[in-house]
C-alpha cells in the first residue's frame, strides 16, 4: 500500500504543473473565449492536451487511485471540447467569409475567372457578328429566350420590353430569377467533373444568345439602350456565372493533370477551395436578381441605368482587389 502511494504521489508531481498550467487555459476560454489567449498559448493548449491525455492512458493502465483518475477524466474532457469543439458564431464566420475567403479565393483562380470573361466575351462577339450577318440565326442561338423579342418585332415592341414595368409581384419575379440564374451557375460549376469540357460550351453559347440579342437591337438603333437595361443587373449576373464556370473548369484541370497526387486526392484538395467560388456566385445571383427585378422595373431612366452599372462594376472591382489581403499573409 505505501509503494502504491509513493507511486501515484511521483507520478502527480511529475506531471501535476501540466496539468494546472492546461487548467488555467481552459478556466480562461471558458469564461472568455479563444480570443483571450496568446498565439504563444494558443499552440500550447493543444500540446498540453495531448500531455493529460498520455497521463490518463497512464494512470488507468497502472490502477492509480480513483480521485486522481477522476481528475483526469474532467480535465481531458473540458481540453477536448475546448480544443476541438469550439465553434464560432455564424455572423463571425459569415463576416469571414465575405470579408477573407470569397474575394482571396477570387484572386487565387483568377486565371480561370479570366478564362471565363474571355470565353463569354467571345460568344458575344461571335452571336453579334453572325446574327447582324444573318438575322435569321437569331433564332438558333436565342431560341425559347427571346420572349417575343425576334427579328419579326416591330422597333416599338422591342423598346417597349425595356421599360415596361411589373405587375406589382416584383418579389416573386426576383426570386424566380434568382432561382434560374443560380442553377444555371451551379450547372457550370457541377459539369467541371466532366473535365471542365462542358463549361467551356456554356459559357460560350451564354454569350453567343447575348451577342445575338444585342445584334437584334443595335439593328433598330437600339443598343446603347439595350446595355442600360442588361448591364446594372448583367454586371453582377454575368460575374458570378464566369466565377461559377471559373470554379467548374478549375475542378477539371484538378482531375485531368492531377500533378503528384491522385486525381480524388488533387479533387480534394482543390475542391474546398473552389465550392467558396460557387458559394459567393450564389450570393451574387441574388443580388443581381433583386437589382433586375426590382430596379430596373422601377427605374426608366437611361442615364440611372448607366450610372448604376458604372457603381456596380467598380464596387466589385474594388471587392474582389482590395479585400481579403490578409489571408495570403496566411500559411
Amino acid at each position: 500500500m505505501a509503494d502504491f502511494t509513493l507511486k501515484s504521489a511521483q507520478f502527480r508531481k511529475e506531471r501535476e504543473q501540466a496539468w494546472r498550467e492546461l487548467e488555467g487555459l481552459l478556466d480562461r476560454v471558458e469564461n472568455k473565449g479563444l480570443p483571450s489567449l496568446s498565439a504563444e498559448e494558443l499552440n500550447r493548449l493543444p500540446i498540453l492536451y495531448r500531455s493529460a491525455v498520455s497521463s490518463l492512458s497512464v494512470a488507468s493502465a497502472i490502477s492509480l487511485d480513483k480521485n486522481l483518475l477522476d481528475y483526469l477524466n474532467a480535465l481531458v474532457g473540458r481540453a477536448y471540447v475546448c480544443v476541438y469543439g469550439a465553434k464560432r458564431r455564424v455572423g463571425d464566420a459569415v463576416a469571414e467569409f465575405f470579408r477573407f475567403q470569397f474575394p482571396w479565393v477570387v484572386r487565387r483562380y483568377f486565371a480561370f475567372v479570366a478564362a471565363s470573361i474571355v470565353l463569354v466575351a467571345l460568344g458575344v462577339l461571335t452571336g453579334y457578328q453572325m446574327t447582324k450577318a444573318d438575322p435569321e440565326r437569331y433564332y438558333s442561338f436565342v431560341g425559347g429566350m427571346s420572349q417575343g423579342r425576334t427579328p419579326s418585332s416591330s422597333t416599338e415592341e422591342l423598346r417597349k420590353v425595356l421599360y415596361q414595368r411589373g405587375d406589382g409581384a416584383l418579389t416573386v419575379f426576383a426570386t424566380f430569377l434568382f432561382t434560374h440564374n443560380a442553377k444555371v451557375g451551379m450547372l457550370c460549376f457541377a459539369l467541371g467533373f466532366a473535365a471542365g469540357v462542358p463549361v467551356v460550351f456554356l459559357l460560350f453559347s451564354t454569350g453567343l444568345q447575348l451577342g445575338a440579342l444585342v445584334a437584334l437591337y443595335d439593328a433598330r438603333g437600339l443598343g446603347a439602350e439595350l446595355w442600360a437595361w442588361i448591364l446594372p443587373h448583367g454586371v453582377t449576373e454575368i460575374g458570378a456565372l464566369c466565377l461559377c464556370g471559373a470554379a467548374g473548369m478549375a475542378i477539371g484541370s484538378a482531375i485531368v493533370f492531377p500533378g503528384r497526387h491522385t486525381r480524388l486526392r488533387n479533387l480534394a484538395l482543390h475542391g474546398r477551395e473552389v465550392a467558396l467560388l460557387a458559394v459567393g456566385a450564389v450570393v451574387m445571383f441574388l443580388v443581381a436578381g433583386l437589382i433586375e427585378g426590382f430596379f430596373r422595373q422601377l427605374v426608366q431612366s437611361v442615364g440611372a441605368r448607366w450610372v448604376l452599372a458604372t457603381a456596380t462594376l467598380l464596387l466589385w472591382t474594388w471587392y474582389f482587389t482590395a479585400l481579403g489581403q490578409d489571408r495570403e499573409a496566411r500559411p
